[in-house]
């Protein structure tokens, strides 16, 4: 493979899609010099300027909108598909024509995520798209803008980090690894989004940051972005006298974000709206959403706001000049921010969980509790024991209830919000306080909303060339389902055991890993396989089959529903196998197994997209 003349980060997000860049060859040691893609975009018909993001929304204009504007970008382009600026606004007047979220869908395993289902329930004669193809646009955006400021290196032969959420799972990590290389990325690696905004903090530090840190620091890494809230745990510890950062935790993933905060704003204004005889419909508060987005992101940057005027469109002739104008203050948004998502609760509160409905629309998994802190507490006191086998460590105390931080980073773009981080680290505190524990320091960060691409740039460049490295392997170990040969008995489901195919830490990339025993697969009829994670099992190993666990140990993954070619052997045979498992360096998991009798080739299942986000073949 030819040497890459750059070194790519692009920052995959909910809200907003960041590509950050260094030139390798000007790049010494860890004194790497970052750019970011000025981005060319539709701001308004017949306008295109150049921003630091692409917001991940994709409008789908009427045809009358076609004809009527010019659409058109510096390079060959669908004008049915507008991306970026110009289609985050004109999703605020017409929302029932704006696809947004994608990220959050490309990772909802309930659907068939390639499927034309965004916008979700809208009206027959209003197209829609994948979640996946959306994807693909924002990529082939990025690709288009540059090539255009880049013809001579174009993006296809660059090295490429693609950034996603810690918490995705095998099957959302492919979806995002074929996006990219149906956009004809080559060289390319996932990295965790956590992980990025610490390389970044890194890479700001100079140097700084041996001097910053020490052995036996934890830092939490607390990134609330559009979608998810994504937590890490990374511990510093050392090798060969020299200083190195490993990733020892992340948390659940978490609907729960700036989508959230937007709909609840909407509300507060939709009631203020209603004191004063104005009824909104579920359209009108769909377009409000957007318009909160907007009076949100700028009230939380710009400390000169004291309030910032929203629209929403009319949908009745009464209302004079066709919209209803109102405003958010900055005090109604701080304040609904601050007491509805990150109040004081003590460590040892949980997520609240109510009883679903038995009916349901389909839509997106969000988290039932809106307290960012009580997922915050909850993470932390399962991960008690993450540290308790790395060397130089202080093993806690029998009597503390939670992994004691010592550093906090945060990211994403909520956290521009100076006042919602100062309310995360004293709720962290006051907990670190109630044992005796030294407070938190806070780690400073720079440019919350474009870290995680600039931190991708630069694991791109020491990826190849050296640097410090954050290690971790595997943020899960991840089993199958095993039935055991026993008699069938009337009333009774086969118990099931879970077998170890993948354990905690292993690297991505590195060799298949084979359990020793011998398991009989059947072949030539329907069959499903069941896998399973944990975050929180560090020490079991491949081979090892577990007849008893805990809802808070294993948490069950998508199911792969099957059936494996049969070939020379008979409908239904059980063949004699052995198990090996592998993890790519995008994060795919896949499990072979191998044929002990017979002229068979291997049989493999691996987490990819077609089916329920995986297949099987032999």
């Amino acid at each position: 493979m030819s040497e890459s003349r750059f070194g790519i980060g692009i920052d995959l997000g909910t809200t907003h899609s960041a590509l950050a860049f260094v030139e390798i060859g000007k790049c010494d040691g860890e004194e790497v010099e970052q750019q970011m893609l000025q981005i060319p975009q539709l701001v308004e018909p017949g306008t295109v300027e150049s921003r630091p993001v692409l917001p991940s929304f994709v409008y789908l204009p009427h045809p009358d909108e076609l004809n009527a504007a010019d659409l058109s970008l510096p390079w060959p382009s669908d004008p049915g598909r507008i991306v970026g600026e110009l289609a985050r606004r004109q999703g605020v007047s017409t929302p029932i024509r704006l696809v947004s979220s994608a990220k959050s869908w490309l990772c909802h395993p309930d659907v068939d995520r390639k499927a034309p289902i965004l916008p979700p329930e809208v009206p027959e004669e209003i197209p829609q798209v994948s979640p996946f193809d959306a994807s693909i646009g924002y990529l082939t955006h990025l690709r288009e803008a540059w090539d255009g400021l880049h013809g001579f290196d174009p993006l296809d032969d660059q090295d490429v980090t693609v950034t996603v959420p810690a918490s995705f799972d095998p099957a959302a990590r492919e979806l995002t690894a074929e996006a990219a290389r149906a956009v004809g990325i080559r060289n390319l690696v996932l990295l965790e989004e956590p992980q990025a905004a610490l390389y970044s903090w890194v890479n700001d530090s100079k140097g700084r940051w041996r001097h910053e840190v020490k052995v036996g620091d934890v830092i939490l890494v607390v990134d609330v972005g559009g979608g998810t809230t994504d937590l890490s745990l990374i511990a510093v510890t050392e090798q060969d006298g020299a200083l190195e950062l490993t990733r020892v935790a992340v948390g659940e993933h978490i609907l729960l974000g700036g989508d959230n905060m937007d709909l609840t704003l909407a509300h507060v204004v939709k009631q203020k709206l209603k004191r004063n005889g104005v009824e909104l419909d579920r359209w009108q508060l769909q377009a409000l959403t957007h318009g909160c987005r907007h009076a949100k992101e700028v009230l939380l940057t710009d400390a000169s706001q004291h309030s910032v005027p929203v629209v929403v469109p009319s949908r009745g002739a009464r209302l004079i000049g066709g919209s209803i104008r109102t405003e958010l203050t900055r005090e109604e948004v701080e304040e609904t921010l601050i007491e509805g998502f990150f109040p004081q609760v003590a460590v040892s509160d949980r997520p609240a969980q109510r009883p679903r409905g038995a009916l349901t629309k389909v839509g997106l998994p969000f988290a039932q509790d809106p307290a960012v802190t009580r997922h915050l507490a909850a993470f932390l006191g399962k991960q008690s024991g993450a540290t308790e086998d790395l060397e130089g460590f202080v093993e806690h105390a029998h009597w503390a209830s939670f992994l004691h931080p010592t550093a906090v980073l945060f990211n994403g773009g909520v956290f521009n919000a100076e006042v919602l981080r100062e309310r995360v680290l004293q709720v962290i505190n006051q907990w670190l306080g109630g044992e005796d524990a030294p407070p938190a320091r806070l780690l400073q960060a720079q440019d919350l909303d474009l870290a995680v691409a600039r931190g991708a740039a630069f694991y791109s460049y020491v990826r190849r060339h050296g640097g410090v490295r954050i290690r971790g392997g595997t943020s899960h170990s991840y089993y199958v389902g095993v039935e055991p040969s026993m008699p069938a008995i009337p009333g009774m489901e086969p118990e099931l055991q879970a077998l170890c195919v993948v354990p905690f830490g292993l690297e991505e990339g590195s060799e298949p890993v084979s359990a020793p025993q011998e398991f009989g697969l059947v072949v030539g009829e329907p069959v499903r396989f069941r896998f399973f994670g944990s975050s929180v099992r560090r020490d079991d190993r491949v081979g090892e089959l577990l007849e008893d666990w805990s809802a808070e140990e294993l948490e069950e993954l998508e199911e792969i529903q099957t059936s494996l070619p049969a070939e020379n052997r008979k409908r239904g045979e059980v063949v004699p196998v052995r198990l090996q498992a592998s993890v790519s360096e995008v994060g795919t998991l896949e499990l072979a197994a191998i044929p002990l009798t017979g002229t068979d080739k291997p049989w493999r299942v691996s987490f990819n997209t077609r089916g329920h986000g995986a297949a099987a073949e032999g």
